[in-house]
């Protein structure tokens, strides 16, 4: 299908540069709606999970809040409420970080490896999905792209 037909336009977009920024946009929001509707049945937001897997990445050690925000993809997120709201449901653990008070270190729990590990089949799937329609070499051509448009 074409951005043209998902957003019901029948008039044509004045450029492609406008018609790739609408379709980026759509594309984006897609895929976090598939995303979320994943992370459902486990309770969890995108920036929650985005704050898991980040922690997991930097598992065993710890983490600063502040260096989570550095790394987070959604960038307006607040990682300290994130953190919290993991902490309360036990999939991370709060320190005070011990070369600098004023900081605060995060851990992922066993539970929250767990969960991610759970996850993981599910975003397996997903990729499933995208590998039936990219080819390797048209994912990665995707992703150079994109990374040039950030540049």
């Amino acid at each position: 299908m074409s951005i043209e037909t998902d957003i019901k336009q029948s008039a044509p977009f004045k450029s492609p540069y406008q018609r790739v920024l609408v379709n980026l946009m759509y594309t984006s929001n897609w895929i976090a709606g598939s995303q979320t509707q994943l992370l459902k049945p486990f309770k969890l937001t995108l920036q929650q999970y985005n704050v898991l897997r980040i922690l997991r990445g930097q598992y065993p050690n710890p983490i600063k809040v502040s260096d989570i925000t550095e790394r987070m993809l959604d960038k307006m997120s607040n990682a300290s409420r994130l953190v919290d709201k993991l902490l309360a449901k036990k999939l991370v653990l709060r320190t005070e970080c011990p070369s600098d008070r004023r900081a605060v270190d995060v851990l992922i729990t066993e539970k929250g490896l767990a969960l991610l590990k759970q996850l993981d089949t599910h975003q397996d799937a997903l990729n499933k999905s995208f590998q039936e329609k990219l080819t390797v070499e048209e994912a990665e051509s995707l992703s150079l792209l994109l990374d040039r448009l950030r540049a």
